[in-house]
């Protein structure tokens, strides 16, 4: 029977013949922690009384990096503790964001099945990995058996095709698909993408697109392997590790197939307090803001400090607006710093944090005040997100969040390029 991506990668690490609906115990290649949820995964381990570990672990410290506060510390040396006693791999602060650490890594493959105790982990869909997040107890058990079950989902295509529009990014288009799926739209589902917009995108785009499948309900994403995908994880990965890319069978079935064609798409603005509930920049035209955040394991990555740094060249932040700046890791940032777009940003008036998670989790770095209004390169704009419920939150494109901060309100980034 013809397989879609989903159904094929579970099944082989299950070792049955698996259909959309099936529950599977299935081998798991890879399995992380962050410093968020790493404090609950250690305490089960020890409950469970395992000596060993039992699948590929590390943890990354990036959620509050470097340590905002006494008790944060705490969880840290209990993170560095626990990787020394087991021999597990951690990412120490400045290392950078999970989602574009682990992927920067090599660790991570197409066809992998990949468990992580953070909901963004459904970014690894780019490499054509079965990458999905858990709890921090699903996450123990895996470690301590090196399985774990799962539904295997039903899927839905997603073709997405026309010319790029100027001004146009993949999180203008991630965001208008889950403006018309909705927020729930796409629950426990997988999601395979395609298409010749698709095609045309970077690895950049590719991983923000896949990054927020999770807040349409999606289980899990799936970019094509294509060369560009080969290439990438040719520059990443050990010379003796083989890459297979996986594709769905021509006839595969699918629960739904969805077409977009973009070439009239604008830039798309999310607005409070939900992502889904998402306008043309041209509708929001005018609103004042008070902060500007580019970073997050959506929007931190080269391309989208690139473009940024495009916008911004020549130009000041306007007054009284702060604009945060969080490379999404360290070699981002170190490439950043050699192309000159640091120095740039800077000069602007951005402040420029350590590569983390901070300000999008409402952790430090960033904490809006009562009533602020934030415009944000990130993923969630919940009510509390960035740690204040009384703040509110826009999410947009990097060159959108650019334009804006010179502005000093939600502004149109087309008159830019």
């Amino acid at each position: 029977m013809a397989k879609t991506i989903a159904e094929k990668i579970l099944g082989i690490h299950s070792g049955k013949d698996l259909t959309a609906g099936d529950f599977a115990v299935c081998k798991v290649d890879f399995a992380f922690g962050q410093d968020g949820t790493s404090s609950i995964i250690i305490d089960r381990i020890k409950d469970l009384k395992a000596k060993s570990l039992k699948t590929n672990f590390c943890m990354v410290i990036d959620h509050n990096a470097p340590s905002p506060n006494e008790g944060v510390s705490r969880v840290h040396k209990k993170m560095r503790d626990f990787s020394t006693e087991f021999n597990s791999r951690l990412y120490d602060i400045g290392c950078g964001i999970c989602h574009q650490v682990l992927p920067e890594s090599g660790q991570i493959l197409p066809g992998d099945l990949v468990l992580g105790a953070d909901s963004h982990t459904c970014t690894y869909g780019a490499l054509g990995a079965f990458a999905t997040g858990v709890g921090s107890t699903d996450l123990a058990i895996t470690l301590a058996t090196g399985k774990n079950w799962l539904k295997v989902p039903e899927t839905f295509k997603i073709v997405v095709t026309g010319l790029i529009p100027k001004g146009v990014s993949a999180k203008d288009i991630i965001l208008y698909i889950i403006k018309t799926i909705k927020a729930d739209g796409a629950t426990y589902k997988a999601i395979e993408f395609q298409g010749q917009v698709i095609d045309k995108l970077g690895m950049d785009g590719r991983f923000t697109i896949c990054n927020m499948v999770v807040e349409m309900g999606a289980k899990a994403g799936f970019m094509p392997q294509d060369e560009k995908v080969v290439q990438w994880l040719r520059s990443k990965v050990s010379k003796n590790k083989k890459i297979r890319p996986v594709s769905a069978d021509r006839d595969a079935r699918y629960e739904k197939i969805i077409k977009y064609d973009i070439s009239k798409l604008t830039p798309q603005v999310s607005r409070p307090h939900s992502v889904d509930n998402v306008a043309g920049v041209e509708d929001l035209k005018g609103v004042k803001i008070n902060q500007a955040f580019l970073g997050t394991c959506t929007n931190g990555r080269l391309e989208d400090l690139k473009v940024a740094a495009g916008i911004l060249k020549f130009r000041k932040v306007a007054s009284g607006v702060k604009f945060i700046v969080a490379p999404a890791s360290k070699p981002i940032f170190l490439e950043s710093l050699k192309l000159g777009i640091i120095d740039i940003l800077v000069r602007a008036g951005a402040a420029v944090i350590s590569p983390g998670c901070g300000p999008c989790v409402g952790t430090h770095c960033g904490v809006p005040a009562d009533n602020e209004v934030v415009i944000s390169s990130a993923n969630r704009n919940f009510k509390g997100r960035m740690g204040n419920p009384n703040a509110f939150i826009y999410l947009a494109s990097p060159a959108t969040v650019a334009a804006s901060a010179i502005k000093g309100r939600i502004a149109d980034p087309r008159e830019y390029f």
